[in-house]
Parts: C-alpha cells; structure tokens; sequence
C-alpha cells in the first residue's frame, strides 16, 4: 500500500495532469462530433476545457520544478563562474517563491471572494471557486517541488 502513495508523491502531477488532459480531449471531442451531427451543441464544455487547461498549466510547472526542467537561461548561466552560478541558483529560486507565493495569496483572495459572492459559473451552475481554488493549491505544489528540487540540488552540488 505505501508503495503505491509512494507512486503517487513521485507522480501526483503526471498522474493528475494525463487524467485531466483524456477528461479535456474526451469532452471536446463529443462536443465537435455532437455539434457536426446536430445543431446541439455543449455549452459547458468551454467552461470544463479552459479551466482544467489552467490546472494542466500548473501541474506541468511543479513537475517540471520537480525534475529540474524549467526553462532557463543554461548558456548564460554555464558560462559564469561556480560562485556566480550558486548566487544566480538562489536568486532564481527566491525570485519563483516570491512569484508563486504572490500568485497563492491572490489566488486565495480570489477565491475567497468567489466563495463570499456565491459565484456560479454559467454553463454548469458550479461555485467558481471550485475551478479557481487550483491556483493557490498547485502554487504551494509548485512551492514545494521548487524546494525539494533546491534540497535535492544543494546536497548534490548542481550549480
């Protein structure tokens, strides 16, 4: 049993991420062949897609922190000396905590707002907050995986 939620820590966001994207394509895909076969169309399968697009975006970002894949700067940075490249490193990792922390404070403002305004969305009559509650969980995943990935970097000395 351990094993398995061990899988899941390892691969939360492929794991959440793939099922999201079949969800996405799957949805999309019936509304394109309802819409060509009859003049029916689904009005909320904009509103599911645009939304868990978001939350695929998001999961992508804290995987990629998590592997050390992100986009970077690696000629620039290769070419300064280890010094440079350690200060660059943490700046780089400070400048992303500040950054996906503000986005979690707003993001929580937002939904907190949403939850207050008893918003609705208007194709599926769900709370907005419930699509928009995504932005500050995934920003402390992402927070968190940026930290593990500085850990595992700093023990390894991959500056």
């Amino acid at each position: 049993m351990f094993r398995s939620l061990r899988f899941l820590n390892a691969h939360f966001e492929e794991v959440l991420g793939s099922v999201l994207l079949a969800v996405m394509a799957a949805v999309a895909f019936v509304n394109v062949i309802v819409r060509y076969c009859t003049s029916f169309s689904f009005a909320w399968s904009e509103e599911l897609t645009v939304n868990f697009f978001v939350w695929v975006v998001l999961l992508g970002t804290a995987r990629a922190f998590r592997q050390g894949t992100h986009l970077g700067m690696n000629i620039v940075y290769e070419a300064l000396p280890r010094p440079a490249r350690r200060l660059c490193y943490w700046l780089g990792c400070l400048l992303c905590v500040v950054f996906f922390g503000a986005l979690c404070w707003t993001g929580t403002l937002e939904v907190l707002d949403e939850y207050e305004l008893d918003s609705i969305s208007e194709s599926l009559g769900v709370p907005v907050w419930w699509y928009t509650m995504a932005t500050p969980l995934f920003s402390l995943l992402i927070i968190a995986r940026m930290c593990q990935r500085s850990v595992a970097d700093l023990r390894a000395g991959n500056f």
